[in-house]
C-alpha cells in the first residue's frame, strides 16, 4: 500500500504530509513555530547552548533555518556544489532549501524523480567527478530503497578502487526521528543500520548551533556522510546562530553536563530529554549526573564514553530505536569490555521497543524522562 501510494504521486507538489493519517507528519512540521514548540514540550524540553560568538555575528535561528544558512555558505563558496532530493527546489518539505533555487539558479538546486536509489545513486556519481553533493532524502524512513547505493557502492567506492576514484564528496541528508504522531513510517530511527559499514560516517545533531557546524564539517569532510536531522526540532529548536561558515569536528562527543555518580549518553532529541533526567536526578534523588552528547554514531568517540564510566562507574544509554540491535548495544558492548572493573552497576538502555512504531500510542512507546530516571533509580539501588 505505501509504495503503491508512493508511485502514484508524481511531478512537483510536496507528495507527503498534505492529507490526515500517517502524512499528516510533515504537514505538522511545516506549520508555525508554535504549533510545534507546544506538541514537542510533551515529551522534552529544548534547552539552548550559550552563544557561540568565536565564530562572529550571530543571528536567530531554528534548526531548519540553520540548515537553509549552512547550505546557503557551501553554494556560496563551492561553485560544484548541488543540492538536490524530492521536492528541493520548492523549499522542501520541512522548508530547508528555501530561497536556494531561485539565488543559485535551476542547475544547482533541483528536483529528482521520486526514487530514493536513484537520488543516491546520481549523488555517487557526480561526487566521483570532483563536484561536491548534497543530496536530501525526505524522510530517514525512505532511505532503505537507497540502501545498496549507500553500502554497496558510496561506502565501498574508494576502496574498491585502492582509492583511485572516491565519493567523498557525497553528503545525504534525511530528517529522522520521531514527532509524536508520525506511525510507522515518519518516525523511525535508523543510524544504526549504517553504524556497520566501514567507510561512511553518521552524524546527528541535537540544536540548530550543532546542526549548521557539523553539516559543513560533513560535506567538507572526504568521506561519504550520512547527516540525520531530528524533525521535532526544526522548529522547536531556536538558538543565536553563526552567519558565517563554522565546522564542528566529527567523531567528538560532547560533554554537556559533569557529574560524578551516572553517565548517561545519548544524541539528537534525546539529548534533551537525558539533560532533564539529570536535573531530576539531582533534585529527587540527590543523584549527580554526566550527560554526554555523541552526536556522531559512526565512527564514535569511544575514549570520552569510556573516561566519564570510570569515573561515574554507571551508564545510562537512551535513544528513540527499537532496543534490540540499537546503537546502545555497541555502546553498551564496548564499555563492558573498557571498564569492566569500574562498573558499579549493570549498563541500562532505555530504548524504543521492538515494534514497529505506533500511531496513537506513539507517547508510550517514546523512551521519555520518565522512564529514564526510573533506570537511574534502580542503577543507584543495584
Amino acid at each position: 500500500m505505501a509504495t503503491l501510494s508512493r508511485l502514484l504521486v508524481r511531478g512537483g507538489g510536496l507528495r507527503r504530509g498534505l492529507g490526515p493519517g500517517p502524512w499528516g507528519a510533515a504537514a505538522a512540521a511545516a506549520a508555525p513555530v508554535t504549533n510545534t514548540a507546544t506538541r514537542s514540550a510533551a515529551h522534552f524540553t529544548f534547552v539552548s547552548d550559550p552563544v557561540p560568538t568565536q565564530y562572529g555575528p550571530t543571528q536567530k535561528m531554528n534548526l531548519f533555518q540553520s540548515i537553509t544558512s549552512g547550505l546557503d555558505n557551501v553554494l556560496a563558496k563551492d561553485p560544484s556544489a548541488v543540492v538536490f532530493g524530492e521536492d528541493v527546489a520548492f523549499g522542501g518539505v520541512f522548508r530547508c532549501t528555501v530561497g536556494l533555487r531561485d539565488k543559485y539558479g535551476k542547475e544547482r538546486v533541483f528536483n529528482t524523480p521520486l526514487c530514493e536509489q536513484g537520488i543516491v545513486g546520481f549523488g555517487i556519481g557526480v561526487a566521483v567527478t570532483g563536484a561536491t553533493a548534497i543530496a536530501e532524502i525526505q524522510f530517514a524512513d525512505y532511505i532503505f530503497p537507497a540502501f545498496d547505493q549507500i553500502v554497496n557502492e558510496a561506502a565501498k567506492y574508494r576502496f574498491r578502487s585502492g582509492n583511485l576514484f572516491e565519493c567523498g564528496g557525497l553528503t545525504i541528508r534525511a530528517p529522522w526521528g520521531c514527532v509524536g504522531h508520525g506511525s510507522l513510517y515518519h518516525s523511525q530511527s535508523p543510524e544504526a543500520f549504517f553504524s556497520h559499514i566501514p567507510g561512511i560516517k553518521v552524524v546527528i545533531p541535537r540544536s540548530p548551533v550543532q546542526a549548521k557546524g557539523l553539516l559543513l564539517s560533513c560535506i567538507e569532510d572526504k568521506n561519504p556522510c550520512i547527516f540525520f536531522e531530528p524533525k521535532i526540532l526544526y522548529r522547536a529548536a531556536v538558538e543565536q546562530v553563526p552567519v558565517e561558515a563554522y565546522h564542528i569536528p566529527l567523531s567528538q562527543a560532547e560533554v554537556l553536563q559533569e557529574g560524578s555518580d551516572v553517565t548517561l549518553v545519548a544524541w539528537g532529541t534525546q539529548v534533551h530529554v537525558m539533560r532533564e533526567v539529570a536535573t531530576m536526578a539531582q533534585e529527587k534523588l540527590g543523584v549527580s549526573c554526566e550527560v554526554i552528547d555523541l552526536k556522531t554514531i559512526l565512527p564514535w568517540d569511544i575514549e570520552t564514553v569510556c573516561k566519564s564510566v570510570v569515573k561515574t562507574g554507571r551508564l545510562l544509554i537512551s535513544h528513540e530505536a527499537p532496543v534490540t540491535g540499537g546503537f546502545s548495544a555497541e555502546i553498551s558492548s564496548t564499555v563492558q569490555e573498557e571498564c569492566f572493573l569500574n562498573l558499579e552497576a549493570p549498563i541500562n538502555r532505555v530504548c524504543g521497543y521492538d515494534t514497529p512504531f505506533p500511531h496513537v500510542f506513539e507517547p508510550f512507546y517514546i523512551p521519555d524522562k520518565w522512564k529514564c530516571f526510573d533506570a537511574i533509580r534502580k542503577m543507584i539501588n543495584y
